[in-house]
């Protein structure tokens, strides 16, 4: 079947299979490769990216079932290149380690800061917990969502 997927303000048309995932489609379709597979069941949240503003497993989202929405990636959240201020807060904070998990922890961090710009950090780790790191003891990473949010806008 065909469809049209609007992933990171660019209309791309696709002919997917009916059980396609839009992690698929994004990796192996788009070459969109920073989206990571990680369970393929929706419980470790490497996949997570936004969809309309929220995050979602894309690894549970048919891609089909995306046609018409606004996706969101990791690849887009920097913008002309320029990393945005929630992903310099991870490298300054050591939010970061292997990586692996880190697209998905930023995607959802940063649809939690599009909504409630100053979380407390109950609501940090909340909007996080759907996300496994193997790597951090999650401090460093609660640490870089909360500098992010105390930096002044602009």
């Amino acid at each position: 079947m065909e469809c049209t997927l609007n992933v990171n303000g660019r209309s791309h048309t696709l002919s997917v299979r009916p059980d396609e995932t839009l992690m698929d489609a994004l990796r192996d379709r788009l070459n969109l490769t920073g989206t990571k597979e990680g369970c393929a069941e929706g419980d470790c949240g490497a996949c997570t990216i936004q969809v309309d503003g929220r995050a979602v497993n894309a690894c549970l989202l048919l891609a089909a079932d995306a046609e018409g929405r606004e996706i969101r990636t990791i690849e887009g959240l920097a913008q002309n290149g320029e990393l945005s201020a929630l992903q310099r807060a991870f490298v300054e904070n050591g939010g970061i380690q292997c990586g692996f998990c880190i697209p998905g922890m930023l995607m959802s961090a940063d649809a939690l800061l599009q909504k409630n710009p100053k979380p407390t950090d109950r609501e940090i780790r909340e909007a996080l917990a759907g996300n496994l790191c193997r790597c951090t003891g999650y401090i460093k990473i609660f640490q870089s969502v909360r500098a992010a949010a105390e930096k002044p806008a602009g």
